[in-house]
């Protein structure tokens, strides 16, 4: 039987932690069964991941930044909460997106392909939900798709174990976006492979001027969530952030920062869905939580 995958987010801990009492049903929940969709919000996802799929063999270089919604998580000032690099393969006929998940069954993190309709089935809200593509210039594409496809390199950076919260300046551990900056840091810097390739890719992001997202957790909820839900730790950040709650971290957005600064040439799409319509925004300020359309966005049936 397959190991069930987990992309675990530091807000989802804080959910479970927040309706917590019965702390292992919450952590058997969470990485058991979702709920299954309706025949007519499968139908839509798939919808939705087509879309996605013609904008990716549009424009992109062959790869692709892509981040997903979760949770309603506007609350924490956080809309995308989960990252991988979408990959094309050998004939550009298919993409699939090169994530770290949490194998519940293992305890562990991995690396993993997933085809583009599953990870946008992800997205946990299956009437709305939003993706952003962050579309590299040909050179930095190029750098990433080989440093991607690099196995030893890419499972070098894959921690041992796995925090939802991970600080992003610690090899203690790792959640699913640190693995894909440091990455990004590995393709930019053309760092070989060794044992110390984590430490070295996190010091290249330091130099580069590399900036994780600081986000305030609001709540010691957290606090009680580290003592039984596996995947939140807080053994790995200074004292004064444990208990400031501000957490330093990689998220989705703080990828995205890095890579337009450091790609000039880089072009971003944010799309979303909600009932009958798609909303592409190329390159301007977010999408509204609605998803309702403004001048200059395109829309698309669904």
């Amino acid at each position: 039987m397959a190991s069930r995958r987990a992309a675990v987010g530091l807000f989802m801990a804080l959910s479970l932690a927040a309706g917590a009492g019965q702390a292992g049903s919450l952590v058997a929940n969470f990485c058991g069964q979702t709920t299954p969709l309706s025949a007519a919000q499968h139908d839509r996802l798939l919808r939705f991941a087509a879309i996605v799929r013609e904008v990716l063999d549009r424009e992109a270089q062959g790869v692709a930044l892509v981040s997903r919604s979760g949770l309603d998580l506007d609350r924490f000032g956080v809309r995308y909460s989960h990252a991988g690099l979408a990959l094309a393969d050998g004939a550009g006929t298919r993409w699939a997106v090169r994530q770290l998940y949490y194998d519940c069954e293992a305890a562990q993190p991995r690396l993993y392909d997933q085809g583009l309709a599953g990870f946008v089935a992800g997205v946990h809200e299956p009437d709305r939900g939003f993706v952003s593509l962050l579309l590299p210039p040909a050179d930095a594409a190029q750098r990433l798709t080989v440093t991607a496809r690099d196995r030893p390199r890419a499972l070098r950076l894959l921690a041992a174990r796995y925090s939802a919260n991970a600080h992003a300046w610690s090899l203690d551990y790792q959640n699913c976006n640190q693995w894909v900056a440091e990455l990004m840091a590995t393709a930019e810097g053309g760092l070989v492979d060794g044992p110390d390739l984590r430490a070295r890719a996190q010091e290249w992001l330091r130099m580069a001027g590399y900036q994780p997202a600081a986000v305030d957790a609001g709540s010691h909820a957290v606090m009680f969530a580290a003592g039984f839900v596996p995947w939140v730790r807080l053994d790995d950040r200074p004292e004064e952030e444990r208990y400031s709650l501000v957490f330093h971290l990689s998220l989705p957005r703080s990828l995205e920062a890095f890579a337009l600064a450091r790609w000039p040439g880089a072009r971003r799409v944010a799309l979303c869905y909600t009932g009958d319509r798609v909303v592409l925004r190329r390159d301007g300020d977010p999408l509204p939580a609605d998803c309702t359309p403004q001048p200059g966005d395109e829309v698309r049936a669904l």
